[in-house]
């Protein structure tokens, strides 16, 4: 290829504030106004870049991605033309994608395509959330205003997208915490673990995220907490999605912005950016795994992140030895551990498996993340020429996934595009579960979890099969606080039980 057009990223911003008053603390515009605003001088070339820009992408805010989570403070109706007006920028394309945590790391690469192939010459990837502003906010009654019109919508690539079943929803598995514990429960099953050795690996797992954090200055949560800390259930960190603590969850509440700039090499060259600040996208792919959690045939496995990481390194001519430093999606520790099964990568790996702090410790900005920790390794590698970075995306439940290879010297073949449409016929060609849709009789627990709120357990969910057909149900438990106590209490995976449906559900009963 024309080695002018080769992208680079040439300057990453990141913002980080848990103190400011509510009264005068960014919105999540003033947020994403403050990382593009440090990339750019992060890049040397200053406002000057941020001017030229041809397309800017802002990834979906939590308020426009669920209802639940509607800011009360109103929403910009396009959010990345305010932020171009704001930036003195006229682009030609304004991006606001679908949800998911792995929008920024395929955003970036479809930037990267797009300048390899001369349609775009500068682009920024930016995104933020001030929740924990606006958390504070409505607690004390304050009204403020994030509202903005705009002459036009934005591009948004198909909008939001529907990622639960209505079984799914029914049975009240329409959470993020549900489904990683399920997963989390499928994982136990296939080591052979106990509850308590399984809950022993979940604390030294994430010890190693919370000791990352600890020495980032930008990380929201930097205590340093041990496994036993992560693990002990207490008022400060109950029990949320058993067997999950608060410890072990992303931490949303937070206001946090980063920020990604990416140039052709010729626009680098003529805006002066030193070559110490540059890194190259060396290679990136993308694939979802079956759409709907109830219907994959292994619940702790990922056919998607294992053929877009071997895809990514191949693409590059690398290999796991080859990467210096990684960072694993890490919003459940389900995430991270299927993640590292499916690489081949071991949980204790010397290198470690984040170089921010992950979204318990570090912050988990709603589908803004990777973001933070593509710029991360930006900065990591600026400081390791010839070596390389591995970064995991992960969007949905389990879902969509994405990778990125990541170094400060250019690619020696020039911008590669990784095939991943070779691994999603890969994917789409495993057989689905079938579904019992009004399952009834004696049946057996594939996986199950127990949703806590405020006062305690409040339903039990069951995934289960049927003894006479070994088809896929999604169940509740009867929800008297003995029933609850007991799924937190034994070991119930492959227990025996009878199913059947009762006011519109699946009621599944423990032997």
């Amino acid at each position: 290829m024309d080695p002018n057009r080769l992208p680079v990223i040439v300057g990453v911003g990141q913002v980080t504030d848990t103190t400011t008053p509510p009264e005068t603390a960014l919105s999540p515009c003033g947020l994403m106004l403050a990382a593009a605003h440090a990339a750019a001088a992060d890049s040397g070339a200053g406002a000057a870049l941020l001017r030229a820009l041809d397309s800017v992408v802002v990834i979906r805010l939590f308020s426009d991605t669920s209802p639940a989570m509607r800011s009360p403070f109103g929403t910009m109706s396009n959010p990345p033309w305010s932020v171009a007006r704001r930036l003195g920028a006229t682009p030609r394309e304004l991006l606001y994608p679908p949800q998911g945590g792995d929008t920024p790391q395929t955003m970036l690469a479809r930037a990267c395509g797009r300048i390899a192939a001369g349609e775009s010459e500068e682009a920024l990837i930016v995104g933020a959330e001030a929740l924990r502003t606006e958390l504070a906010a409505r607690r004390a009654g304050l009204a403020l205003d994030w509202s903005e019109p705009a002459p036009r919508p934005p591009e948004e690539l198909g909008g939001a997208v529907r990622l639960f079943t209505a079984a799914e929803e029914a049975h009240g598995a329409r959470s993020a915490i549900a489904m990683y514990a399920l997963f989390e429960q499928a994982i136990r099953a296939a080591r052979g673990q106990s509850p308590a050795e399984r809950r022993a690996a979940l604390g030294r797992l994430f010890a190693g995220f919370a000791a990352v954090a600890r020495d980032n200055p930008l990380a929201t949560r930097r205590g340093g907490f041990s496994a036993g800390e992560i693990t002990a259930v207490t008022p400060a960190n109950p029990t949320v999605g058993f067997p999950y603590t608060k410890l072990m969850t992303a931490n949303m509440y937070v206001d946090q912005a980063a920020a990604l700039l990416v140039c052709s090499q010729a626009r680098a060259d003529a805006l002066g950016v030193p070559a110490g600040q540059r890194v190259y996208l060396h290679a990136s792919a993308q694939a979802h795994d079956q759409w709907f959690v109830s219907e994959r045939a292994e619940l702790h496995r990922s056919a998607a992140i294992r053929g877009v990481v071997r895809e990514t390194l191949a693409a590059a001519g690398a290999g796991l030895a080859d990467v210096a430093a990684f960072d694993i999606y890490s919003c459940f520790p389900s995430a991270v551990q299927v993640a590292c099964d499916e690489i081949g990568l071991a949980a204790e790996d010397p290198r470690g498996l984040t170089v921010t702090g992950g979204l318990p410790f570090f912050g988990g900005p709603g589908n803004n993340y990777v973001t933070h920790a593509i710029a991360e390794m930006v900065r990591r590698l600026r400081r390791l020429p010839g070596r390389f970075g591995l970064v995991t995306a992960n969007g949905g439940l389990l879902t969509k996934h994405a990778a990125g290879l990541y170094a400060a010297t250019p690619p020696r073949a020039g911008w590669v595009e990784a095939d991943s449409a070779r691994v999603q016929r890969a994917v789409d060609a495993q057989p689905l579960v079938p579904q019992a849709e009004a399952p009834q009789g004696a049946a057996l627990v594939e996986s199950y979890t127990v949703v806590n709120g405020r006062q305690g357990p409040e339903r039990g969910i069951v995934l289960g099969r049927l003894v006479a057909s070994g088809e896929r149900f999604i169940a509740n438990t009867p929800a008297d606080a003995a029933t609850l106590a007991r799924l937190e209490a034994e070991d119930l995976l492959a227990a025996p039980g009878q199913v059947r449906q009762q006011a519109g559900r699946n009621l599944f009963t423990p032997a």
